[in-house]
């Protein structure tokens, strides 16, 4: 079954102009216009985000949608992947999300538009952690594409955590991958996209 529609789910304090969804959604247009593609400005709120996606996805066909996600994003597109069975990839995927409380909670300039904040609060990190999935529950139809060099994550926890999936170690690479346009094919076919 081909993928026709493709939901992107950017990190945290990250927006769907992210490198990476700029440079796959241009990629997208240019090789597979057919593929319907999504990535909405998720909300701080964990659960909120959730129910942002169940609504945006409501209509979508089950054979044939798929999800990617990076960081934080990688950790919703798990969830979503084992909630819905779709195929996903995930770049440096945090891991168990609701462990990094310390660093999450607080107020937090947006990366792409440093003049706009948002307020991750504590009772977010418990959202975060009715999300988390087992080792042992990630879908075995996810692509992990993890970067030994991430600077914000630890690689040793994302490859443990994802060693039932088709697992891709980088010997270097940052956090936001930023080599990321060798990815782009490999993924299409991953996913078996829609020509």
């Amino acid at each position: 079954m081909s993928t026709t529609h493709l939901l992107y789910l950017h990190g945290f304090r990250s927006s769907p102009q992210s490198t990476k969804a700029c440079l796959l959604h241009n990629w997208l247009s240019a090789h597979y216009p057919g593929v319907t593609w999504l990535a909405p400005q998720l909300p701080t709120s964990p659960q909120d985000a959730m129910a942002l996606i169940d609504t945006l996805t409501a209509q979508w066909p089950h054979d044939g949608s798929a999800v990617v996600g990076s960081s934080l994003g990688g950790f919703y597109a798990t969830f979503v992947a084992r909630q819905r069975g779709w195929p996903s990839v995930v770049i440096n995927p945090a891991v168990a999300a609701h462990t990094h409380g310390e660093r999450l909670v607080g107020e937090h300039p947006l990366w792409h538009d440093p003049s706009q904040t948002m307020h991750f609060l504590p009772s977010h990190v418990d959202e975060l952690r009715a999300l988390a999935l087992a080792r042992a529950d990630v879908p075995s139809n996810t692509m992990a594409i993890v970067a030994k060099g991430d600077e914000v994550l630890d690689w040793r926890d994302m490859a443990a955590h994802y060693q039932h999936a088709q697992l891709h170690l980088l010997a270097q690479g940052d956090h936001g991958l930023s080599d990321f346009e060798p990815w782009l094919e490999p993924i299409a076919d991953f996913l078996q996209l829609s020509a």
